[in-house]
């Protein structure tokens, strides 16, 4: 292979997750690559150089984005004047649409190819942006079947590679439940209420104080243990700021455990979702955001629900909760009601089941990096 300088840009926990997998095979099957970019810490375990680190892009929605355009223009110009000075040729992008589709242009006008893992969520949030990729986009590499059709249809070269998330999990070694139990000191007498409030500082503090109040009733109820999954990417301290009560647990770094061995879970909307939903945990999804930001993505979003296991399904197998409607009483009767009927609960745990067959088996970062390896190669 002879152009070894490729960038790649990650901005949050998923990208940084799916993009480690990915440069764990670039680098198995090309050893003399130099990779830099933006990702976080398990991207930059597995190898990259990091010239900024995704917790420096660690904001959401609209009004915010606006908030911190002079700060996204300052690391957009240091991303390019390091593509020229290292002379790259290939970039890879991964999700993070609104910072890497404004990129990409910048990249364009530098002939830089540029390949797309995880793609932005066009179909949901309309298509005004389908334009733009076939322009800018030389390959997308997709992990829903449905996407690529989508693509297609628009004229865009695009490829199903399957979710990284089976493999990832597939591979994960779990703790038993004992062990989960015995390693955080928790209550073995009561289950876990799980808790995902984003990872994002904003997410939390928006997310953790609308669901904890409920949280705390619904675990005297039903005799469970609160925990909180926090993300590496936000300290301790900050959540215990964000919700000030000692009813939880915080745990970092054990999601997929927790999951695992959890026995409801109250999650942000997001990858953690599916994750939680290819693992059989019932959940209810919420989320909440700045209320200008909320009304603009409502204004814009093309699909009957947000939370992608529903997408998936084709139907609302888990009740999802979104802004004004995210409140202490909606979520107290609906996890109730729920907590209270087992045939409820095991209703939604066999809609969650299908998910990994509609998801298939490929191993998607082997599939994909294989496919950018060969791109490159015949490019060169």
């Amino acid at each position: 292979m002879s152009e070894n300088s490729v960038l790649i840009i990650a901005g949050e926990a998923s990208g940084d997750l799916h993009g480690s997998a990915l440069i764990d095979e670039l680098k198995t099957l090309s050893p003399d690559l130099k990779l830099f970019g933006i990702g976080g810490h398990k991207m930059r375990s597995s190898g990259l150089e990091l010239i900024f680190h995704s917790d420096d892009l660690n904001f959401m929605g609209f009004v915010e984005v606006i908030k911190h355009i002079p700060y996204i223009k300052k690391i957009q110009k240091k991303i390019i004047e390091e593509v020229i000075n290292r002379k790259t040729k290939y970039a890879i992008l991964i999700d993070y649409p609104g910072f890497n589709l404004s990129l990409a242009k910048k990249l364009k006008n530098l002939n830089v190819k540029i390949l797309y893992f995880i793609s932005p969520q066009i179909w949901a949030w309309g298509h005004s942006r389908i334009k733009k990729i076939k322009k800018l986009i030389s390959k997308m590499f997709v992990l829903f079947p449905f996407e690529e059709e989508f693509y297609k249809k628009f004229g865009v070269e695009a490829e199903y590679v399957g979710h990284p998330l089976i493999t990832i999990l597939n591979n994960y070694k779990f703790l038993d439940k004992s062990e989960l139990f015995e390693k955080f000191n928790l209550d073995k007498s009561k289950e876990i209420l799980l808790l995902l409030p984003g990872s994002r500082k904003h997410e939390v503090s928006l997310i953790l104080p609308s669901i904890l109040p409920a949280a705390e009733k619904l675990s005297k109820l039903h005799n469970m243990q609160i925990v909180i999954a926090c993300s590496n990417s936000i300290e301790e301290d900050f959540i215990r700021s964000s919700a000030n009560s000692n009813s939880y647990k915080i745990i970092s770094g054990y999601n997929y455990d927790l999951m695992k061995h959890s026995k409801f879970g109250i999650i942000k909307s997001g990858t953690s979702t599916l994750e939680a939903g290819l693992l059989g945990l019932p959940m209810i999804i919420v989320y909440k955001a700045n209320y200008l930001s909320y009304l603009i993505g409502m204004l814009l979003i093309k699909v009957k629900y947000i939370g992608i296991v529903n997408i998936l399904s084709g139907e609302q197998i888990v009740p999802e909760l979104l802004q004004t409607k995210l409140t202490e009483k909606n979520i107290l009767s609906i996890v109730n009601n729920l907590l209270s009927d087992p045939q409820k609960i095991e209703l939604m745990k066999q809609g969650l089941s299908n998910l990994s067959q509609k998801l298939g088996s490929k191993n998607s970062a082997k599939i994909t990096a294989k496919k950018i390896i060969d791109f490159i190669n015949e490019e060169a």
